[in-house]
Order: C-alpha cells, then sequence, then structure tokens
C-alpha cells in the first residue's frame, strides 16, 4: 500500500507538459549537412526560396516543409548512389523562415520570429501589456496602453483554421492548462475591446459611464451612480443588452433585492450594458 501511495505522490510531481511538434525546415534557414566520414558531403548550406538545397553529387534536394529527421532519413536513402551506408546528421543552424503574425485592433499588428519553442502563454507576455479586457464577461485592468486587448474573442489561426479561441482564462486568469505550443506560420488575431462602460441611466442621482470590471452587477452600477432618487420605480429597473446583431432586454426587480435580498435579482453586467431606471406614475 505504501508503494502504491509512493507511486502516486511521484506522479503528482511530475510537471505536464505540452506536446510540441518538431521544427519544420523553411525558406531562409541555414543547415549544417554532415555525412560522418566523407569529408566531400560535409558542408552548410541555406534553404532557398524554392525550398531546395543542393547537395553535392545529387544536385537540389527538396528541404522546406521536412523536419530535420525526415530530412536526414531522405538525403541517406539518395546519398546510397553515393557512399555505401552513409550516417547523415542535419543540423538547424540559423533559423529565419519561422515567424508568427500578429494581428487585430487590440495589439501592435506585426511579425514575431520563433527562435525557440515558444507557447502561446510566452507569446502574449513577450508582446507588451495592452489594456486587458473582455467584451461581454471580463474584466479590465488598467496598463499605460490606451487601446484595450479583447482576449476572450482573440484566437489563433492554422492553415486556415481556429486552433485555439478565447485566450482569456489563459492570460488572464493563469490557467496554463489552456496553454499550447505555437508553430511556424500560426497568426494571432486580438481584438480591440470596443466599448468598455457600463450606461446607468434615468431615476438615478447620478446618470453616468461607469468603466465596467469583471463580475460588477447592476446594483453595484446603480450605487456607484448615486442610488436610486426619490421618484424611481425600482421594480421597473430595465437592462438594455446588444448580443450579436440583436437588443434584448433584461428586467430587474431591484426593490426585491434591496429589501428581500433577493439577489437573484442582482443581475451580472456585461461592458456595453445600459442600465435604465425609470420613473414612477406616482
Amino acid at each position: 500500500m505504501k508503494q502504491i501511495f509512493l507511486a502516486i505522490a511521484l506522479l503528482l510531481l511530475i510537471p505536464v507538459s505540452i506536446p510540441a511538434a518538431d521544427y519544420v525546415v523553411g525558406e531562409g534557414d541555414g543547415l549544417d549537412v554532415a555525412v560522418w566520414g566523407v569529408k566531400d558531403l560535409t558542408f552548410s548550406v541555406k534553404v532557398r526560396p524554392d525550398g531546395k538545397i543542393t547537395v553535392p553529387g545529387l544536385g537540389d534536394v527538396p528541404a522546406s516543409g521536412q523536419t530535420p529527421a525526415a530530412l536526414q532519413t531522405s538525403l541517406s536513402v539518395r546519398l546510397k548512389e553515393l557512399v555505401k551506408n552513409p550516417i547523415v546528421t542535419v543540423t538547424v543552424r540559423e533559423i529565419t523562415n519561422s515567424k508568427v503574425y500578429i494581428f487585430g485592433g487590440g495589439i501592435n499588428s506585426g511579425v514575431h520570429d520563433l527562435n525557440r519553442r515558444t507557447t502561446l502563454l510566452q507569446l502574449l507576455c513577450s508582446l507588451g501589456s495592452p489594456t486587458v479586457g473582455v467584451s461581454g464577461g471580463g474584466g479590465a485592468v488598467s496598463s499605460p496602453s490606451a487601446r484595450a486587448a479583447d482576449y476572450k474573442r482573440a484566437y489563433v489561426l492554422r492553415g486556415g483554421k481556429k486552433i485555439k479561441e478565447d485566450f482569456y482564462a489563459l492570460f488572464v486568469n493563469g490557467d496554463t492548462t489552456e496553454d499550447i505550443f505555437i508553430e511556424s506560420n500560426d497568426s494571432l488575431f486580438i481584438p480591440q475591446l470596443l466599448d468598455r462602460n457600463v450606461y446607468v441611466l434615468g431615476a438615478v442621482n447620478l446618470p453616468k459611464a461607469i468603466e465596467f470590471r469583471d463580475g460588477m452587477t447592476v446594483m453595484e452600477a446603480i450605487l456607484e451612480a448615486g442610488g436610486f432618487t426619490k421618484f424611481a420605480s425600482q421594480n421597473d429597473t430595465q437592462i438594455r443588452r446588444k448580443e450579436s446583431d440583436k437588443e434584448i432586454t433584461l428586467p430587474v426587480r431591484a426593490k426585491e433585492i434591496i429589501q428581500d435580498g433577493k439577489m437573484a435579482q442582482n443581475v451580472k453586467l456585461k461592458s456595453g450594458d445600459y442600465v435604465i431606471v425609470k420613473e414612477s406614475l406616482f
């Protein structure tokens, strides 16, 4: 029994790693090719824009799109025409092909060189610190940057398909189980958070726009707007919210929150919401 518990404890101590794909050779990369014991077949070469390299005795050989191990195997087969049982080693000496493309209104767009294995979290940390925000359900964290990144709507594009959506849990909440490895030619789209405010209008003492924060409720917004006026019809409070191309209205019986403690009425707000408190006719 002790051995079982010890084995479980050891497994818990082993860090969980993200499976990473092997590096893929691309145009512009510098390679060192060596055939053991054959000096004339030990050389350095750069992958041309057509994706090929020139090998003495073989001529042009495709290299782009292959891993170093796959290229070694390919060269070993072809070099049997020249060398008996060739032992080939391919080493990537210079990486110039591996790039990630970053775009969207929430971040400075550009091209990022991948000179080592990089995860999404590592890449996001290297891009600087835009204001963190989430459309419809996230927070806003102050930053020197004037723009706000909407990590809820961000995604990684690979081969024309979205392979990872929503960076908020990873980058803001620190859930590293959401991390993935970034590969060459991936694209990161990080849009701008369009509206970071909640608007409180109607029968409140200080109608105003309030900067949205994660978890904000309708009563918190009303209290920040100075509370209800004496003419407010508290049970006739509404939240106007835009979802996709539609506008929805959520009724809130705020008096039941205050008098009866019915917290189910204390609805959580989303950025861009309008809280409207109507006046009583009597």
